[in-house]
């Protein structure tokens, strides 16, 4: 089964190195309440209180052994949350009522909540929190009255706890977020980076594509220094733009990836691609290239040309850097053969 991704956990690792921290830290508070033993007639008796540390061992244990991530798909961490409060009714009511301790508890639950779970789940296992908290404290207060007040001043800790929480918790990942976009995607053609390429690259060499092999194609612009002296450097980042709005639209990200390797020099992965269909593609991306030119601030249309080198690797033979060699040498001869042309690596 699988819950919707609003419900799981924003990082499962840490979630259930978390969890099992809190289990453990719950475990043993349990432990030295039944050495010490029930400090008002609302505390649970010694079995019970041994047979919770018993839970809370056994539910560590089954986070050590079971993947985080099959545990999240299934909901585990906000079941986790929930149950623990059950519990703590539960035992509350038997008891006659609750303690501080028992508040304590319901604290940690909202804490973990609002730090590991994503906001909705979080919000979920707080209000769940201050709901059976109120059910503890009618259940232990003399009147309705005091019950009420002393649930408003508990239950409006446990809100901006878990309120606070949730809002710094989300601004961290947005930020984060905002961060990794920032170091995957170049601001200016809005191609992956470097990094990006490599890491499909590594992938694509160590478990292979498919029959067909891996190719990669390694493109500059011609002439590139000449534009930016000639029309200004604004000139040629419209010139970058341009090409890579042009790659863009004759590559699909199903089967490619396309990455500014910096400066002029563009890069495209792609899978599951024989050798021959590569050298028609760079021809493609060449003739694309060639058939539109690029629009000089001034109004007038400056041809673009490129060259293209080719390498391919069948399945998953091959290294990072040679296969990266290859194509940087295929690009070269395409340079030193007059330049607006294709050369293939020799396989």
């Amino acid at each position: 089964m699988r819950i919707p991704p609003s419900l799981r956990a924003r990082e499962p690792r840490a979630a259930a190195r978390t969890a099992v921290l809190v289990l453990l830290i719950c475990a043993g508070m349990l432990s030295l309440v039944g050495l010490l033993g029930p400090a008002s007639a609302g505390d649970a008796g010694p079995r019970v209180i041994w047979s919770c540390v018993v839970g809370l061992l056994l539910v560590a244990s089954v986070l050590e052994l079971i993947p985080p991530e099959l545990l999240d798909r299934a909901g585990a961490f906000l079941l986790l949350a929930v149950g623990g409060v059950t519990v703590l009714a539960v035992l509350a009511i038997q008891g006659g009522g609750t303690s501080t301790r028992a508040q304590a508890f319901l604290a940690f639950v909202v804490l973990y909540a609002g730090f590991h779970l994503r906001p909705t789940a979080a919000v979920i296992a707080t209000a769940y929190s201050v709901v059976a908290g109120a059910v503890m404290l009618f259940e232990d207060a003399g009147t309705a009255r005091a019950a009420f007040s002393e649930w408003v001043f508990f239950g409006a800790m446990l809100c901006v706890i878990g309120g606070l929480l949730i809002r710094s918790t989300s601004r961290q990942e947005r930020l984060v977020v905002a961060l990794k976009q920032q170091a995957d995607v170049d601001a200016l053609t809005g191609l992956v980076t470097r990094r990006v390429l490599d890491e499909a690259l590594t992938r694509a060499l160590s478990w292979g594509t498919g029959t067909e092999g891996t190719a990669l194609l390694l493109m500059d612009v011609d002439e590139f220094k000449s534009i930016n002296d000639a029309h200004g450097h604004l000139a040629g980042d419209d010139a970058l733009v341009h090409l890579s709005t042009i790659i863009k639209r004759q590559t699909r990200s199903t089967d490619a990836v396309v990455s500014r390797m910096g400066g002029d020099e563009v890069a495209v992965l792609l899978r599951r691609c024989s050798r021959e269909t590569a050298v028609r593609r760079a021809q493609q991306l060449l003739d694309a290239v060639r058939g539109e030119p690029l629009t000089l601030p001034d109004g007038s249309l400056y041809g673009l040309s490129i060259s293209l080198g080719v390498a391919h690797v069948e399945r998953s033979a091959g290294d990072l850097r040679a296969f990266y060699a290859a194509a940087d040498d295929a690009l070269y001869a395409a340079k030193r053969g007059g330049r607006g042309r294709v050369e293939v690596a020799v396989a």
